[in-house]
C-alpha cells in the first residue's frame, strides 16, 4: 500500500489549524491561559483525530467500506472517553468531572467538537485536493485527445503532394523547385509549429495559403482557386489546423467528382474586434460523388475539435446544394483563446 505523503501546504494547514482549534478549546475569558492539563487533554485529542484522518479515512472511508469506518469511528470515540477518564482521576481528582456518568457526559462534549473540526477540515483538504486532481487529469485527458485529433487531420496529404512532386520531376518542370519549398513550408509547420495549443493567425493563414497552393496542382487546367485573406486585427491566436480540413474537403470532393468546370473559393476575414469569418465554398456533383460530405471523419474531427477548443465561441454552418458545398465558420478568438 502506498504511503501517505503530507505535503508542505497540508502540514502548514494543519498546524495553523491545531493552533486555532487549540486557541477555542481553552479559551476562557475568565481564566485566560492555556494549562498543562488542556495542553495533554488536547494532545490525546489530536492522536485520535490524526488516526481517524490519515488511517481510517484513506483504508476504509474513501474506499467506500462506510459501515467499518462507522464502527471503528465509534470504537475510537470510546477509546478517547476512556483516555479522558484516566487523565480526568490524574488532573481532577475527587471532582465530579472524576465520577463516571458526569464524567462521559463531560467527556462526549469536549471530545465531539474538537474531533469533528480535525477530521472535518482534513476531509474537506482531501476532497478539494481530490477534485483538484480530477481536473488535472480531465485537462490531460483532453489535450491527449486533442493530440490525437491534431495527428489525424492530414494522413494521406503527403502521399498525395509527393505524388503530384514526382509526376512534375519526371516532366522535368519548372514549378518543381517551388513545390518542394511550399511542400516542406506545410510539412515543417504540421510537425513543428503547430505543437501548441494555440498558434500565432498569421501563420495559420500563412500555412492554408503553401496548402492551397500545393493543393490546386490536383486541378491544373480544370478550374480556378481563389484565396483571399483579409485581417485587420493582429497578435490574434488560433487552435492550429482547424481550417485546413475544410480546404482539404474542397479539393478532395471537387476533384473526385468534376473533371472540368471546378471552382474553390476560400475567404478569411478578422475584424479589429477579434472576430474571424472563415467561408469557403467549392463545386462538386452530388451524383459523381460517392463519400458523405456531411458525416467524413475530418469533418467530424473538426467539429470535435472546436467544440473542445471553442465552447460557446464558435459558430459552423454548413450547406449543401446539388453543385456547391459551402462551410461557413465564426470563431470568436478572444474568448477562445483566453
Amino acid at each position: 500500500m502506498k504511503k501517505a505523503v503530507i505535503s508542505r501546504k497540508e502540514l502548514f494547514f494543519q498546524v495553523v489549524l491545531h493552533v486555532l482549534v487549540l486557541l477555542f478549546y481553552s479559551f476562557d475569558k475568565y481564566n485566560p491561559g492555556i494549562t498543562f492539563a488542556q495542553l495533554v487533554f488536547f494532545l490525546v485529542y489530536t492522536v485520535f483525530a490524526a488516526f481517524i484522518t490519515y488511517f481510517l479515512m484513506p483504508r476504509l472511508l474513501y474506499r467506500k467500506k462506510y459501515w467499518r469506518f462507522l464502527g471503528m469511528v465509534v470504537l475510537v470515540l470510546f477509546g478517547v472517553i476512556w483516555a479522558e477518564e484516566l487523565l480526568e482521576l490524574v488532573f481532577y481528582p475527587g471532582t465530579k468531572r472524576a465520577n463516571i456518568v458526569p464524567g462521559i457526559y463531560y467527556a462526549v462534549f469536549d471530545v465531539l467538537p474538537v474531533i469533528g473540526i480535525l477530521s472535518g477540515f482534513k476531509f474537506a483538504w482531501d476532497a478539494i485536493s481530490s477534485q483538484s486532481e480530477v481536473e488535472k487529469l480531465k485537462m490531460s485527458a483532453q489535450e491527449n485527445e486533442l493530440q490525437f485529433l491534431k495527428s489525424q487531420i492530414n494522413p494521406h496529404f503527403l502521399f498525395n503532394n509527393l505524388n503530384n512532386l514526382y509526376s512534375y520531376a519526371i516532366d522535368n518542370s519548372p514549378k518543381t523547385p517551388t513545390i518542394i519549398l511550399e511542400l516542406s513550408s506545410v510539412l515543417r509547420y504540421m510537425l513543428y509549429d503547430c505543437k501548441e495549443k494555440y498558434v500565432p493567425l498569421t501563420k495559420e493563414i500563412e500555412h492554408l495559403k503553401n496548402y492551397t497552393q500545393l493543393s490546386e496542382l490536383q486541378i491544373e487546367n480544370r478550374g480556378k482557386v481563389d484565396f483571399k485573406a483579409d485581417i485587420i486585427g493582429s497578435g490574434y491566436r488560433i487552435a492550429p489546423l482547424i481550417l485546413t480540413v475544410f480546404v482539404e474537403n474542397a479539393f478532395k470532393h471537387s476533384t473526385a467528382s468534376q473533371s472540368e468546370d471546378i471552382f474553390i473559393n476560400v475567404n478569411i476575414k478578422v475584424s479589429e474586434n477579434g472576430l474571424l469569418h472563415f467561408e469557403c465554398t467549392n463545386s462538386f456533383r452530388r451524383e459523381t460523388n460517392t463519400d458523405d460530405l456531411s458525416h467524413g471523419i475530418g469533418l467530424q474531427n473538426v467539429k470535435k475539435r472546436l467544440g473542445l477548443i471553442y465552447p460557446g465561441a464558435h459558430s459552423l454552418s454548413i450547406e449543401e446544394s446539388e453543385t456547391t458545398y459551402s462551410v461557413i465558420l465564426n470563431i470568436d478568438l478572444k474568448r477562445g483563446s483566453t
